[in-house]
């Protein structure tokens, strides 16, 4: 007599689904039809792939956050010609349109949804899907970051679950299931070093935005890139280690790791170090969130990414961070401990840095130190009250005019 498992299909809502992390967890589940569908679907303008996707998926539901000029004719217009051209039905039954749209997608009914928009903006897409009691797969690390308290507090409200997407900290959550919280000594978040890795702060003066978009590993959109040169990125990733893994900041480590084959470790009590090891493809983090759901363990998703070739002779190394170099990473440090809006306001001030260092506004090294400038002069919860969504998106957009105003006094122009 055989047995068998019955395995029911997930339904997914995918944020930001035309960026890198929703494209490839598109492909993800059209790989696996027997696993997941997908209802809905969100992008900030691109149309034309949003269009595209919600045929290929047969979603139900989309949202655009910048609208065309022909509104929701010009959606339903795009969608008929994709579904004419691919000769597939077009199932979209409800279109959102505006910067409220990604917040009404993802409070609709779903298994799960998968959260790869990118800033800040996808706090209150979070937020709308935990209210609704839905898992969440967090590739929007700003969520924690700006709302780290909001977000626990509405997972532990409703039940519904916070699932890490960042490669980093899927590794850190597979290497936790080989003990117990009590057994964890400390937690190592991997770095590559990104494209200037080696150089002194000196010689960062002079590098240019293209430079920076020149990622030795990861192929990433433009704010994580930078991000990931600067090392806020990885700044970023201690808050939301500390955050998911209530693990002390004292006990989170960064070391730099350029082959990016070994995505985090932990470090148990006994002495032993229990690493994740994969080729850099985020399809295999998106992959294993995908699969965590119900009361169960996760369900490994076949062929998610090509294996290591053990067969391959192979060198992999580990350095310390040049935090001389790299301020940023120690400030993120500092944000965290500080807590309050002090993450928020590091991470306004460095979106809007951002936008200035592609714009040929300041230098490379100037970001770092427009950070600090922010938290510098950010006083946070006097009063003690406990955080709510105002004070947060207060906090945000004072960061911002702060920032703004910094960038203009300390750096009116350079040339490129």
């Amino acid at each position: 007599m055989t047995s068998s498992v019955s395995v029911s299909v997930r339904e997914i809502i995918v944020m930001g689904a035309t960026g890198s992390v929703g494209t490839q967890a598109v492909e993800v589940v059209l790989g696996n039809p027997e696993l997941f569908s997908v209802t809905g679907l969100t992008a900030g303008s691109n149309l034309g792939l949003l269009a595209e996707q919600a045929v290929r998926l047969g979603a139900c539901r989309i949202g655009l956050a910048q609208a065309p000029a022909g509104g929701e004719p010009e959606v339903r217009q795009a969608l008929t010609e994709v579904a004419q051209r691919l000769g597939l039905p077009d199932r979209v039954e409800q279109i959102e349109l505006g910067p409220e749209a990604g917040v009404r997608i993802a409070g609709t009914p779903a298994d799960m949804v998968l959260n790869a928009v990118t800033g800040a903006v996808g706090l209150r897409s979070t937020l709308a899907a935990l209210d609704a009691g839905t898992d969440v797969a967090l590739a929007n690390k700003e969520s924690l970051i700006v709302g780290g308290p909001l977000v626990l507090e509405a997972a532990a409200r409703t039940g519904a679950r916070l699932i890490p997407v960042d490669s980093e900290h899927s590794a850190i959550a597979q290497a936790l299931r080989a003990g117990r919280a009590e057994e964890v000594d400390r937690l190592v978040i991997t770095a590559s070093g990104g494209p200037f890795r080696g150089m002194r702060r000196a010689e960062l003066d002079a590098v240019t935005p293209a430079q920076a978009l020149a990622h030795p590993t990861w192929t990433m959109g433009s704010v994580i890139t930078t991000n990931s040169a600067t090392l806020v990125n990885k700044g970023l990733e201690v808050i939301e280690a500390q955050l998911l893994f209530g693990v002390d900041y004292d006990r989170i480590d960064v070391v730099v790791h350029p082959q990016s084959q070994i995505h985090s470790m932990v470090q148990f009590v006994d002495g032993s170090t229990i690493a994740q090891v994969s080729p850099p493809d985020m399809k295999l983090p998106i992959a294993y969130a995908l699969g965590t759901h119900g009361a169960g363990e996760p369900r490994r998703i076949s062929g998610a990414t090509r294996p290591n070739d053990w067969t391959r002779a192979t060198e992999w190394t580990f350095e310390p961070v040049d935090h001389e170099a790299f301020p940023a990473l120690g400030l993120a440090y500092e944000a965290g401990r500080r807590g309050g809006t002090h993450p928020s306001v590091y991470n306004a001030a460095n979106e809007v840095l951002v936008d200035a260092f592609h714009d040929g506004r300041i230098t490379f090294p100037q970001i770092a130190d427009g950070i600090a400038a922010a938290l510098a002069t950010h006083h946070s919860d006097a009063s003690g009250r406990a955080l709510d969504l105002d004070s947060v998106l207060s906090a945000d957009a004072a960061a911002r005019e702060r920032t703004s105003s910094w960038i203009e006094r300390a750096a009116p122009g350079i040339a490129r």
